[in-house]
């Protein structure tokens, strides 16, 4: 019998995370019922997802209404309903964590997008939001800018699991890979444990093609030489990406260095493959999953590309597979014109924007669902 396309990824190593939060999924049931019958073993958000889920429907409105009746302003309103849903998903997701002895059943919940650059204010806010959410099973999600780095590192040495988003390139995911286990051998120097430790790095991976495919087109056009090696490169940097990411992780994580700290109960920093939606309609709306299929990976899906991987996604372990081509196709970028850590460097900083954004457009809408309501005067006994 064919089973569900998508536990045959867990068997094949891979967790499937959802890229997606909203109060509904978790008080309809839905969710149980996908870790149920999908075999679904994480979730991750972030201030895009919470812009939409707050902006897009009227689940909260009694909840804003209520706040700003005690004369909460737009943030703390945002911060209790964004950590009340990803309290209630990690409970959803606690048999799971149990169950996998810590590997799976994690919420991330992300430190405001305008402290990707500050390392001392990113440190506070997750110390904060760790110690305010109270599980073990969560995530803190912390950019991987070069200010992040040391945030990073000393994070984990202080116990805190940490979900390091938007990165594009893999001397970037070398760096948090490092940061990472520095900060468990920080960690280990105190005297501190390091089994119930857990971290991902997520690496973005449509956004790469849909940067880079444009700047193929009119080498294309061209013909001659450089057009072959464009077409070879056509829709491909994401995945070689990925693959060649993949490869330093197996390094980094095979070292001495690392498997020390796996003997005093260290596990892996996984990566996580984020961005997995098909932004180019001509391309499988499944690409970013059946390219990225490996053992100790976890890919997080938005809901419409796991429905579609559900009904006719194909599961093989595929991340070891043409890694000779994605080495070459990562080598000719240069042959091409194209700057891949000028190009990574840039999504970067749009990623940074593209949180930002949504972040303040929900803050103003809290603003204006709070416009009307009278503050409970302080004093009241």
């Amino acid at each position: 019998m064919n089973d569900n396309r998508l536990k045959q990824l867990e068997r094949l190593g891979q967790s499937i995370w959802l890229d997606y939060i909203r109060r509904d999924l978790i008080t309809s049931g839905e969710l149980l019922r996908l870790i149920e019958e999908d075999g679904l073993s994480g979730m991750t958000s972030n201030p895009a997802i919470f812009e939409k889920a707050i902006t897009g429907s009227h689940d909260y409105d009694g909840d804003i209404q209520a706040m700003a009746h005690e004369g909460k302003g737009p943030k703390d309103i945002y911060e209790a309903i964004s950590q009340g849903d990803v309290q209630n998903a990690a409970d959803a997701f606690w048999p799971r964590y149990n169950e996998t002895s810590g590997k799976d059943g994690y919420v991330s919940l992300e430190v405001n997008p305008h402290l990707a650059h500050d390392t001392k204010g990113t440190l506070e806010e997750a110390r904060r939001l760790w110690a305010d959410l109270g599980r073990p099973n969560i995530l803190i999600k912390v950019p991987g800018t070069v200010e992040g780095l040391p945030a990073i590192q000393q994070l984990i040495s202080e116990g805190i699991n940490v979900n390091v988003t938007l990165l594009f390139g893999v001397p970037r995911y070398r760096q948090v890979a490092e940061a990472y286990i520095a900060g468990l051998e920080a960690r280990r120097s105190m005297g501190k444990t390091l089994d119930h430790m857990a971290s991902v790095a997520s690496f973005f991976v449509s956004r790469i093609d849909a940067h880079v495919d444009p700047l193929l087109v009119p080498i294309l056009a061209q013909g001659a030489g450089g057009a072959m090696l464009a077409r070879e490169a056509q829709g491909q940097v994401a995945v070689a990406s990925a693959k060649v990411a993949y490869l330093a992780f197996k390094e980094l994580f095979g070292s001495q260095r690392f498997l020390e700290l796996a003997e005093a109960g260290a596990r892996v920093q996984r990566l996580l493959w984020a961005s997995t939606g098909t932004k180019n309609p001509l391309y499988s709306d499944v690409k970013y999953i059946e390219t990225l299929i490996g053992p100790d990976t976890v890919n997080t899906i938005p809901v419409d590309t796991l429905t579609a991987f559900r009904d006719h996604g194909v599961a093989t372990t595929s991340l070891d597979k043409d890694v000779a081509k994605a080495a070459r196709v990562m080598g000719h970028l240069g042959d091409l014109g194209i700057n891949i850590d000028q190009v990574t460097q840039q999504l970067e900083d749009e990623g940074v924007e593209k949180f930002n954004k949504p972040f303040d457009t929900l803050m103003e809408t809290l603003t204006q669902r709070s416009r009307g309501v009278a503050p409970v005067p302080a004093h009241r006994a």
